[in-house]
């Protein structure tokens, strides 16, 4: 079966089931093209959230499918592939952040969404790549914050706030891999071309950025800025959006190392088993989803 037959057969359940696809942007081109909603993780469940859908088909990792089924319990969250993990969420775990919180009384934690139900459980609050300093600063009866998992993101935030960031010594490895010498050479190659960085990467990466931002604030930063040329500094699967949403302006990778193995691994194929016989369903039980449901709802209306 060729491609545009599998999404058209896609869509057509996705019509029958009442669902909805949701695609994050590192996810194949062929998938974000049909996708209901595109967009960045938590954004996505979000949205998905305030539908009247009864099914989720979440086009992403395990997290995300979690999030989606934390913030609708009431509908159905469907993973297509169980292999697809996020070795950044495997980072820490619970036992792990129970201890860190001993050796660290007082502090609060501010948990990055790309994280297991199980740990947003334990936080006091979750946070985005977009508003994790504006989460930090919003934790007025605290004054050091232990940010998990990602260290680099804690590292960018510790720069914008007064407050005591302890890093969590977690990293995802597509944007942690990136250095300074593989973006000074494409630099180069490209002379005027500007340098779009996720706060992923490494502090000396992101000091030779001229914008850095989520995944969504990549898109909107190349959408708004003159330049013609922008050098990319995150997953791959974000340049067939950039190249959709600015025909007129050429993207050049950071490094052709840049891609999420467990992103890539959902195909068309999955999705269209996964509709027809209705798996896999991703569930979080209550004794976790409750508390992960409220560290994430505050972060949402500290958000506002």
């Amino acid at each position: 079966m060729g491609i545009i037959e599998t999404q058209e057969k896609i869509r057509k359940l996705l019509d029958n089931r009442n669902a909805i696809l949701l695609a994050h942007y590192y996810q194949r081109d062929e998938i974000q093209d049909i996708a209901d909603i595109l967009g960045d993780s938590l954004a996505l469940s979000v949205e998905a959230a305030e539908t009247t859908a009864d099914v989720i088909v979440f086009a992403g990792v395990r997290f995300m499918a979690e999030s989606a089924s934390i913030l609708s319990p009431d509908k159905t969250v469907l993973l297509p592939r169980l292999d697809v993990g996020c070795p950044l969420a495997d980072k820490i775990t619970v036992k792990e952040l129970q201890q860190a919180k001993v050796e660290n009384p007082g502090a609060k934690v501010v948990t990055y969404v790309n994280s297991s139900a199980e740990t947003k459980a334990h936080s006091d609050i979750c946070c985005t790549s977009a508003n994790a300093v504006r989460i930090v600063n919003s934790l007025e009866d605290a004054q050091t914050v232990l940010m998990v998992p990602d260290g680099n993101l804690a590292r960018y935030t510790s720069q914008f706030t007064e407050k005591k960031i302890i890093p969590w010594r977690g990293f995802c490895y597509v944007h942690d891999n990136l250095s300074p010498g593989e973006v000074q050479r494409v630099k180069d190659e490209n002379p005027g071309a500007l340098f779009a960085a996720h706060p992923e990467c490494r502090a000396e990466v992101l000091a030779m950025a001229d914008f850095v931002g989520s995944t969504g604030g990549i898109l909107k930063f190349a959408r708004e800025t003159d330049a013609k040329k922008i050098i990319v500094g995150t997953e791959r699967g974000i340049m067939h959006q950039l190249k959709i949403q600015n025909p007129d302006k050429t993207f050049v990778p950071a490094s052709g190392n840049m891609i999420c193995v467990d992103m890539k691994r959902m195909t068309l194929n999955d999705i269209l088993s996964s509709l027809l016989e209705m798996k896999h369903v991703i569930k979080v039980p209550e004794e976790i989803r409750v508390p992960a449901n409220f560290a994430l709802s505050r972060m949402l209306e500290a958000s506002k």
